[in-house]
């Protein structure tokens, strides 16, 4: 893939022209960031009146439960449930922390709160657990015989966002900020692929930069403009009560939000004047998918656009449940209901940040109110300093591959996100369709050994093979609790010893490759990267991208193969937007990795596999370590590049996809003499945690600088120029670090995300963990206060303190003995 990007100065805050496009909560909040910021030519054009548009914002319950699996998403919901707090309308909050508890009526789900409850720990929100008789205490309608336990969020709450948008429109309106109701887009202008003007049926506005916060209606503005916006509309249903005479207004006020999770269900009061009655929200029906284009303007909805007739039949199921849970609703009956129409998305994220297909076409979407304020704040970051001050990766919106973006696609996996809004979800957990989508030249000899898939990227990436399970025979492995024994298997330490012992073959086609050619591609590259690139042809190097404030935005492996060609190991899409922005006009940056493959071929007896295929010498002295080499395997041309993720011997071999497979049979017979085995991503986590390898996007993001990272090493301040370079701070006076964890108890197994205390208080988190088979322990990385080697900490795991021990790393072959033989 190539593109003509080309990066333009940052638009001058103080004279730029912003178009946002919605007056939802989401724009009225990037109005108020982007002035509090000094931008002073702002409007917000909206199809429907002022204040209450319309819009998800105009109907939404307002219940803001912070906690979330993503750290980033926690945080954009306490700056808002904390911006929020802070407004007032004639007196009115926009914010009431009435707090959240979330009740628990299975084991699984009370087990679940556990694991809740770390990740709150971890990002800062104050919770306890509380008891079955503690949750009825705080709410005394709960049938207390069908509670086990709860969790409770005193700062949680409920914001007024209509309210709110009133109250941010007023603060951005006095910093300059317009707002015009009743302006319908209706066109998106633009010349040489930059946007210019935002049309509306009552007049131009030229622009600078245009945002797009349109809730549900972003599709349509994003055909407008030529934009990808993978989002689907979906109703969701919500009703509330007759009044409840048992339930007094000052009673009521008490109440936290609640949540019933193993029924998909949530709960909040309303008060007026026949008495006080619940909001109830479901998730429980089925997905009502709803089409952008055709929703019916302001004037021409029954109620307002955002707002769908109520379909009893769906939510009747769910009005037994909440009976079930809160008996006084035996006697009450819904009163009213509708169908509310929110965004969601495929991996149930927001769309954040600026569009690859039209510069300056800036996106805010799939955001609800809980996380409004935050997500506003990290795009007028963005727009204003060229990066968010949180990491914003998984919000991006260039994180999707083409395949993703595909019309059915999109439908088929945000209706499961819709589905998924509650349940239970394990961090390894595959969406089950539409798969399989991306597969390897390899699939078929994958399937044939009994491949078991997960899936990134819509890429199968094989875990274990069943193929080797009597290599599990032997093993002396400790029992999993149900939660780490999912999508896990013992064949994966069988395959790591195979690795460390004698040889396997690793699938690595799911690595981005980019080709990177041209006069002047070295010089690209070194001003884009942190190491020396400036070595001869046939040298391979690991490096960084940083931002301008010094945050690592990637890890990149470059192989020079030619003075003026280079093979870029890199990871996400937005590594090559970033490279295409920058690169000049000489140079060519292109996307290779649909028509590529790649095979790890790893482990002790790698070059007794590798060496007889071919005529060229794979000796250490012949092709060192971190070197490259285009050669042939058997009838196989292929890029060999002498590089190990799981601290062996080995090679990366890369060729064409059409020849992949013939590749795999070359290497498969080859190996048959030294056993060599298939091997999983479960052993590759493994073992490349024993090396202390990290991963991009876990273990280190923008938010982190190399030296933090323990990545100092690919850092060369002396080259000259290069982007970041000037943010970089002392490298020895750092205040936390990535730090190496192992667990004390051989049988004890962490996942990633969970606090880790020092002196009995959270003072961090994990970012990757997996048992290492060949230390016998559990390895952890985690984000720390800089600690001693040595050091006892705890890491929680369902609630249960872990003990741990700060190690000194890497754990496995400190002096490479095992790569440079």
């Amino acid at each position: 893939m190539s593109h003509e990007v080309r990066t333009t100065p940052a638009p001058d805050p103080a004279h730029a022209r912003v178009v946002i496009i919605g007056a939802g909560i989401v724009g009225c909040s990037l109005a108020d960031e982007l002035t509090a910021r000094g931008w002073s030519h702002v409007t917000v054009v909206e199809q429907g009146p002022l204040p209450a548009p319309g819009g998800s914002t105009s109907h939404a319950p307002g219940l803001v439960f912070r906690t979330h699996v993503s750290r980033t998403m926690t945080a954009f919901g306490t700056y808002t449930a904390d911006t929020l707090r802070g407004l007032r309308v004639a007196g009115e909050p926009c914010f009431r922390a009435v707090g959240g508890l979330e009740v628990a009526t299975t084991p699984e789900l009370w087990a679940d709160l556990h694991r809740k409850a770390g990740l709150a720990a971890s990002w800062g929100v104050r919770g306890a657990l509380l008891s079955a008789h503690q949750c009825v205490a705080l709410w005394p309608l709960l049938a207390g015989e069908k509670v086990l336990g709860g969790f409770h969020t005193p700062d949680d709450g409920l914001a007024d966002a209509v309210l709110a948008c009133q109250a941010l429109q007023a603060r951005a309106r006095a910093r300059g900020a317009r707002f015009l109701a009743r302006h319908t887009v209706t066109a998106v202008e633009q010349e040489d692929g930059r946007v210019t003007a935002v049309v509306t049926d009552r007049g131009r506005f030229p622009a600078d930069l245009v945002v797009s916060a349109a809730g549900f209606w972003g599709p349509v503005i994003g055909r407008m403009a030529g934009v990808a916006v993978p989002l689907l509309p979906l109703a969701h249903q919500y009703a509330r009560t007759a009044p409840l005479p048992g339930l007094t207004e000052r009673a009521a006020a008490a109440l936290p939000i609640l949540r019933h999770q193993d029924r998909d269900l949530y709960f909040r009061t309303h008060a007026d004047a026949e008495g006080v009655r619940l909001g109830i929200g479901s998730y429980a029906h089925r997905p009502l998918p709803v089409d952008p284009w055709a929703v019916p303007a302001y004037d021409d909805a029954p109620v307002m656009p955002s707002s769908l007739a109520f379909t009893p039949e769906d939510f009747a199921p769910s009005w037994q449940d909440a009976a079930a849970l809160l008996p006084e609703l035996a006697d009450s009956a819904v009163a009213d209901g509708f169908n509310g129409v929110f965004s969601f998305t495929p991996d149930g994220m927001p769309l954040l940040g600026e569009s690859r297909e039209l510069r300056g076409f800036w996106l805010a979407e799939a955001v609800w109110v809980t996380h409004a304020a935050g997500a506003a704040r990290a795009v007028a970051e963005w727009m204003t300093h060229g990066r968010p001050s949180l990491d914003v990766h998984a919000c991006d919106i260039r994180r999707f591959e083409d395949v993703q973006l595909t019309d059915r696609y999109v439908e088929e996996r945000s209706a499961r996100s819709f589905v998924e809004v509650y349940d239970v979800v394990h961090p390894l957990q595959p969406p089950q369709s539409p798969r399989p989508l991306r597969t390897s030249p390899f699939h078929g000899r994958q399937c044939a050994l009994g491949a078991y898939f997960l899936e990134g990227g819509g890429w199968e990436r094989p875990h274990w093979y069943e193929a080797n399970a009597p290599l599990v025979d032997g093993l002396h492995l400790p029992v999993r609790d149900a939660w780490s024994a999912r999508y896990w298997s013992p064949v994966a330490a069988a395959e790591a010893k195979a690795t460390r012992e004698r040889v396997a073959l690793y699938d690595m086609t799911p690595l981005r490759r980019l080709e990177v050619t041209g006069r002047g591609a070295l010089a690209f590259l070194q001003r884009m990267t942190t190491n020396q690139l400036e070595k001869k042809p046939g040298s391979v190097t690991y490096t960084l991208m940083l931002d301008d404030a010094g945050g690592i935005l990637s890890d990149l492996t470059v192989a020079r193969l030619a003075p003026d060609r280079f093979q870029v190991g890199a990871n996400s899409p937005a590594d090559l937007d970033r490279l295409l922005a920058h690169a000049p006009d000489t140079v060519t940056v292109r996307d290779v990795t649909s028509g590529t493959c790649c095979v790890g071929v790893w482990g002790p007896l790698a070059r007794d596999l590798v060496q007889p295929l071919t005529r060229d010498d794979f000796s250490h002295g012949a092709f060192g370590y971190f070197r490259a080499k285009e050669t042939v395997l058997g009838n196989v041309p292929v890029t060999a590049l002498r590089l190990s993720y799981v601290g062996e011997l080995g090679w990366e071999l890369y060729t064409s996809a059409d020849l992949g497979l013939r590749l795999w049979d070359t290497l498969w017979e080859a190996g048959r003499r030294l056993d060599v085995v298939a091997a999983g991503r479960g052993a590759f986590e493994s073992l490349r945690l024993e090396k202390g390898y990290r991963a991009w996007g876990r273990d280190m993001t923008s938010e982190h600088t190399p030296y933090e990272a323990g990545l100092g090493f690919a850092v060369r301040p002396d080259k000259g120029e290069f982007v970041g370079r000037a943010a970089l701070g002392d490298p020895v006076a750092l205040t936390r670090k990535l730090t190496c964890l192992t667990l004390d108890s051989r049988s004890a197994v962490v996942l990633g995300n969970e606090p880790v205390l020092v002196d009995g208080v959270p003072a961090g988190h994990v970012t990757s963990a997996a048992y290492g088979y060949t230390v016998g322990r559990c390895v952890a990385y985690a984000w720390l206060p800089v600690t001693a080697p040595g050091t006892a900490v705890q890491v929680e795991y369902f609630g249960e303190k872990v003990p741990a021990t700060v190690a000194e790393e890497p754990l496995f072959d400190p002096r490479m003995t095992h790569l440079l033989r």
